[in-house]
């Protein structure tokens, strides 16, 4: 048994989302989460900066003594993940990959949409991803920044996200897909208003529940799963100063967060 923290970390909010599902799959585990709120988005920013930031932060996680992180963050998986694997001798484990495994197994058509932050599309991270599953399938990426910041708002809902999500999507279904995914994981916040724009013949597809089924499965396999029935622990950490991280993270969290601590964290 293992009461060490999982560390869990984003540009800002959106990290949230697979924070939610992680809980649901391992609730007895402390988990520390880190949202970068005074440098987001990260999307529009260069993957070698975005890099930069992402070792940066998992040095902070690794120095609170976590046992394993999750980059929940798109954009800093497509950036790091590859490179951060083997550094701190701690399991790692990214959104792409659990993303694209599951968009492989709900196309029946293997034509498969890609809504992402324009540093993931640019890396074409989920083509490679999906790819090698299953060189037969097309991906179709556009990337939708504005969702990114209507999120960071605490704008959640109303006609003009509407008619925003629909700008971008709209160009991803005359592609004929069956499969989107929600390659930001800032979107699962407004998953309602994407379903409502993508109809009811797409599979809307968001990474956090299969991330957290891989992250229950790394902590059995390697015996770090913290004790059952325990009361756990959980720490919000943001660099930002006038963000809607408590705000946002309330109605998204309920009482799982009761507070967020303000930090400096020089990058």
């Amino acid at each position: 048994m293992d009461t060490r923290p999982i560390g869990v970390f984003d540009s800002g909010l959106g990290g949230l989302t697979v924070l939610r599902e992680i809980m649901k799959a391992v609730p007895d585990e402390d988990i520390i989460y880190f949202g970068d709120t005074a440098r987001v988005p990260y999307g529009p920013r260069d993957l070698e900066e975005v890099r930069r930031f992402v070792f940066r932060i998992t040095r902070f996680l690794f120095e609170k003594h976590v046992k394993l992180i999750v980059i929940a963050c798109n954009t800093s998986t497509a950036a790091a993940l590859s490179d951060l694997d083997q550094k701190y001798g701690i399991p790692v484990i990214g959104v792409i990959e659990p993303g694209a495994r599951t968009a492989v197994c709900n196309t029946a058509n293997k034509r498969v949409g890609v809504i992402a932050t324009e540093g993931t599309v640019d890396s074409r991270a989920y083509d490679k991803a999906i790819s090698e599953l299953d060189g037969s399938i097309k991906v179709y990426s556009v990337a939708a920044p504005k969702l990114v910041e209507y999120v960071e708002k605490g704008i959640l809902d109303g006609g003009e996200l509407d008619r925003a999500i629909c700008s971008y999507i709209n160009p991803l279904l005359q592609k004929n897909i069956d499969a989107l995914i929600m390659g930001c994981t800032h979107f699962p916040l407004i998953e309602k208003n994407i379903t409502s724009c993508s109809g009811n013949n797409i599979k809307v597809i968001s990474s956090a529940v299969e991330t957290a089924i891989d992250v229950k499965k790394i902590l059995k396999e390697k015996g770090i799963e913290a004790p059952k029935g325990r009361k756990p622990s959980r720490i919000f950490y943001e660099t930002g100063l006038a963000s809607h991280f408590f705000e946002v993270g309330r109605m998204f969290l309920g009482e799982e967060i009761t507070g967020v601590v303000s930090i400096d964290l020089k990058l």
